[in-house]
């Protein structure tokens, strides 16, 4: 079992830190919006024909509507406004920035009513990975300007608050009991709004399957396979079937993949401050995975009874 749970994080370390550099092929000659909408109508499809196969009953209504709003956040929300920013932003660095999921996760919990307030260490967390962002993306000693394009920063910063919203939100709504089916009516139901923003923001307008680049082509084939297929599947069973620490280490892996490949593939900049704030973004998500795993091990004793 230990061999089969490794083999699956290293895919899932591979696969989902790869997509950032797909994203950014494929955006190349597919407008942002419609290459998300493609990616998960097809993904979503699939997902379904084949859990329907397996006997996984279809969402009801009520199901379907919870499915849909959380499709719009991490979709549309998320994915939709990364392919968005990898236009004017590195994906070594959208990868980076959407690496502080965890962040706006504990961030959003904290303020919500009847939300978990955060530890000291928690604080800690997110004082040491917003100061990440601040170094990442903050003004140049040079120049006085910002490091990166800002309507990218901006656009990827509100991609991973609208993932953790929606991340958030799937906790206490109503989905189907099988996390491969949720995952597939979730892509689904996403696709309609990424297909609805695509249209208003004129991107079918002179638009030519003709002038896709191959490198396009073979970079959406890539993340409906591997980082739509793949990728969710191998978390799913790993989140059955491994440690939850240790299957959370791909929120900083992913980065470091993202980063990587950026550098050797697509020939994007690799400064000593982008490595420096990649240090403390990860370390502080680090810090917040080690918060929550604190608090889950202590609360048992603290709601204790006293005594013998």
């Amino acid at each position: 079992m230990k061999t089969k749970i490794w083999i699956a994080l290293i895919a899932l370390y591979i696969v989902w830190g790869s997509t950032y550099l797909a994203i950014r092929f494929a955006v190349e000659t597919i407008p942002p919006f419609l290459h998300a909408g493609l990616r998960f109508l097809i993904s979503g499809l699939i997902l379904i024909a084949w859990r329907r196969a397996a006997g996984d009953e279809m969402p009801t209504r009520v199901q379907w509507k919870s499915v849909a709003i959380i499709g719009a956040l991490l979709l549309l929300g998320g994915n939709g406004l990364v392919s968005f920013a990898e236009q004017r932003i590195a994906s070594g660095v959208a990868a980076l920035i959407v690496g502080t999921t965890p962040l706006w996760l504990v961030l959003i919990e904290a303020l919500r009513p009847g939300g978990v307030k955060p530890t000291w260490l928690s604080i800690v967390g997110l004082l040491i990975g917003f100061g990440g962002i601040y170094l990442l993306v903050g003004p140049s000693e040079a120049t006085g300007k910002l490091q990166l394009d800002t309507i990218g920063t901006i656009a990827v910063i509100c991609a991973s608050f609208l993932w953790a919203l929606g991340s958030i939100y799937s906790r206490s709504a109503d989905i189907p009991k099988s996390a491969l089916m949720t995952t597939g009516a979730e892509m689904l139901a996403g696709s309609v709004p990424l297909f609805l923003v695509s249209l208003l923001l004129g991107e079918w307008n002179g638009f030519n399957i003709v002038q896709v680049s191959t490198e396009s082509w073979l970079g959406l084939i890539y993340l409906i396979t591997f980082g739509s297929m793949i990728g969710f599947v191998a978390y799913i069973w790993l989140l059955q079937n491994a440690p939850i620490s240790l299957v959370a280490t791909y929120a900083y892996v992913n980065p470091l993949v993202a980063v990587a490949l950026g550098a050797w593939f697509a020939s994007e900049p690799l400064t000593p401050r982008t490595l420096a704030a990649a240090g403390i973004i990860i370390g502080a998500v680090i810090v917040i995975n080690w918060a929550r795993q604190m608090k889950v091990k202590t609360e048992p004793l603290q709601s204790a009874p006293s005594g013998e």
